[in-house]
């Protein structure tokens, strides 16, 4: 399971003192349904709000997802909180009633006040509005979070914003020393005790590793890029965890690092994911000028099969979706500025005809939630998911393929 709720398996004197830190009850933490938790986390800590002074998620996707979830569940959390119990629709029964004792009866004043928050429509700073006593919100902003940093400060207004400390399923890899420093630059500083690391040199411009020889903790360079191979104890050998990082200082004989991006699978890739999020950043925000819509989420996959291989990129919208169909000219031009914004593998193999012109989807809102769902069910933790940003998986282009509202393709009059 996710190592966020792991120490709060069993009845251990040091797993208890863990839930002291929590607003919500261990059957809640350690729950079965998803969204079930996520409803509950929200009521018990909108009861427990004279308490609350931090706010913790390991990656930046799952508050934005806690609170997309609270804007349109509030009304129902104050009606409970009014009532004392959980909705019916929280069935577990061991969930249901540690939550009926956090809530402690009926809450008529606190529902109140949430209502009059909450009734403005406005986000803006919500979190000290809910929580005034609260001081920090944490959770990992840098490589593929970035692109949600700029909505948790929406919803932080003037409470820090905190970045994260650098885990992986495979082992602790570096912690942030310096939690003043902007969330979405954080440095982290390796763990030579947290296993073995070795570093395989990484060319950017190539978008591949360079050889096959790793460099130690001594042999690393500042200001070069590798990707993090680990030896662990319980049995990983060399094993490459598929994270680009650049190393920037050193912390006594300890490397710091940024996390830049995910390697790349095979050479084969035209972009990477760093390429795609720099050019949807400028994508994001020429939609928000020309058409007031803002992107959700977005991915993009690379059919090698074809030939001339496609580029295809598969974006979710907040506002607008049934306009689209409207303005497929605007949204042309758009997609046209999109791909001269890629990188140099891209742009090189474009001019030689070995790439087709851009294929642009936008599609359903929900579509990503709903892979969100798919792996969950395959059995990923939910407060580990991290949305991809280069798809391999036929499967989940085809589904996407599905849910699309509009595509437009450079090489089409009509999109």
């Amino acid at each position: 399971m996710a190592a966020s709720a792991f120490p709060l398996q069993g009845s251990s004197n040091e797993n208890l003192s863990q839930l002291i830190r929590h607003s919500s009850p261990r059957e809640v933490i350690v729950g079965s349904n998803f969204q079930h938790q996520m409803y509950c986390h929200l009521l018990c800590g909108l009861r427990n709000y004279e308490f609350i002074d931090g706010i913790f998620s390991p990656y930046a996707i799952g508050l934005i997802g806690a609170f997309s979830f609270f804007e349109s569940k509030w009304e129902q959390l104050c009606d409970d909180l009014e009532n004392g119990y959980p909705c019916l629709d929280i069935t577990e029964v061991a969930m249901r009633d540690s939550v009926i004792e956090v809530l402690g009866g009926p809450q008529p004043d606190l529902s109140k006040r949430i209502r009059s928050i909450c009734g403005e429509s406005n986000w803006s700073g919500i979190f000290s509005k809910l929580w005034p006593n609260v001081r920090y919100i944490k959770c990992v902003t840098t490589g593929s979070m970035s692109q949600y940093c700029s909505k948790i400060k929406y919803y932080a207004g003037e409470v820090p914003v905190l970045g994260g400390d650098y885990f992986a399923s495979e082992c602790y890899v570096g912690i942030n020393l310096d939690i003043a420093q902007p969330p979405q630059t954080t440095r982290f500083v390796m763990l030579p005790t947290a296993a073995y690391f070795e570093f395989l040199p990484f060319d950017m411009e190539k978008n591949e590793a360079v050889g096959e020889e790793t460099v130690d903790f001594s042999g690393v360079e500042i200001g070069k890029m590798y990707e993090v191979v680990v030896t662990t104890y319980r049995g990983f050998y060399r094993y490459r965890l598929g994270d680009i990082v650049k190393v920037v200082d050193f912390y006594n004989s300890s490397p710091q690092v940024e996390f830049v991006m995910r390697a790349p699978k095979s050479s084969f890739e035209i972009i990477s994911e760093r390429d795609l999020m720099s050019a949807m950043e400028s994508f994001q925000m020429m939609l928000r000028n020309v058409m007031a819509v803002e992107i959700v989420e977005f991915a993009g996959y690379t059919n090698l099969e074809s030939s001339p291989k496609k580029l295809m990129i598969f974006v979710e919208i907040r506002e607008g979706c049934t306009k689209l169909r409207d303005s497929v000219a605007i949204l042309r031009r758009c997609c046209s500025s999109l791909e001269d914004a890629f990188g140099s593998i891209y742009k090189v193999q474009r001019d030689r005809g070995e790439i087709s012109p851009l294929s642009v989807s936008i599609v359903k809102p929900g579509t990503f939630d709903r892979l969100l769902q798919v792996a969950i069910e395959k059995g990923a933790p939910a407060s580990q998911y991290k949305p991809p940003k280069i798809v391999r998986n036929r499967e989940i282009v085809e589904f996407m393929e599905g849910c699309s509202l509009v595509t437009v393709r450079l090489d089409s009059l009509d999109g």
